[in-house]
């Protein structure tokens, strides 16, 4: 159905950053300390703004909401409103901050946060290009070090952070991974899914069995945690794995010995150039984000 234009009808851009910034943190009481403003007070802006459209944007469930098929459609608008209000005011007020930005990460590493950082990135610096590439965390380090990467997140254990010339932008739990009725866990020696050499989540692995006097042999080794889920999934190995990254049928297995738990950190290269500060700093902010949601 067409709804004829109404001169009345206008969207203000104050609303529309409350309400990408709900539909991207899937809460309200996440995105109201990122804008700054009051759980109460972004409802109601959401409130006017169905009135507005005529059209139910969010459903509201348990412990989270989501977009409406007219919410989806809404915040492509949105963000391309954003984007181009964003632009106009540069262009008068502040000299525009362009460039291309390397990023390194592993692959599963921030990828909670990483739409989110990317989206205001777009929004508030829209001539800024980003470049990401996989590695390992061992690898990007070295590549930010000679300078061929601007950027990177690594997995940094606790006994290491040190030796990185970067910030702590978030802490992970670990977890070992199984099936829940599983025999991997009971298995001697115990079989293993672990990360590449050099990786905090196989060092925190094999510490704490070490600790623990548990025999183990290393039955798989991937750099990515979908590849250790998999052996995990098959019943073929445990994996050592962050909470986050364990979706069911895998559980967390609470009868091996508990793991240190290990960090995400950002490393930059000097003068890497406004850009990638820029990027640094959205990098920044959605992890906190997501630490405190």
């Amino acid at each position: 159905m067409t709804i004829a234009a109404h001169p009345s009808r206008t969207l203000d851009t104050d609303v529309l950053r409350s309400f990408v910034a709900i539909a991207e943190a899937g809460s309200f009481t996440a995105a109201a300390r990122q804008v700054h403003r009051t759980p109460s007070a972004l409802s109601m802006q959401i409130k006017g703004l169905e009135q507005t459209l005529a059209q139910t944007l969010f459903v509201r469930e348990a412990r989270r909401v989501r977009v409406t098929e007219h919410g989806e459609m809404l915040l492509s608008y949105a963000r391309r409103l954003l984007q181009l209000n964003a632009e106009a005011v540069s262009h008068f007020l502040a000299p525009a901050v362009e460039g291309q930005v390397s990023l390194g990460l592993p692959d599963d590493l921030g990828r909670r946060v990483l739409p989110r950082a990317l989206g205001q990135l777009a929004r508030e610096y829209p001539q800024v290009t980003v470049n990401v590439i996989a590695a390992g965390s061992a690898d990007l380090s070295t590549r930010v070090a000679s300078g061929d990467l601007d950027l990177a997140l690594i997995a940094a254990g606790s006994d290491d952070t040190d030796a990185h010339p970067g910030d702590i932008v978030a802490t992970e739990r670990m977890v070992w991974a199984g099936l829940p009725d599983g025999r991997a866990a009971y298995r001697q020696p115990l079989p293993l899914a672990l990360a590449n050499h050099g990786c905090a989540w196989r060092a925190s692995a094999l510490a704490a069995l070490d600790a623990a006097d548990i025999d183990y042999r290393i039955a798989y080794s991937s750099e990515s945690g979908a590849g250790q889920s998999a052996a995990a999934l098959a019943d073929l190995a445990v994996a050592a794995l962050p909470a986050g990254l364990v979706d069911p049928p895998l559980v967390a297995l609470r009868e091996l010995p508990a793991l240190a738990a290990t960090h995400i950190a950002l490393i930059q290269r000097p003068a890497a150039g406004e850009a990638a500060d820029r990027l640094a700093g959205c990098l920044r902010a959605a992890f906190d984000l997501d630490q405190r949601s």
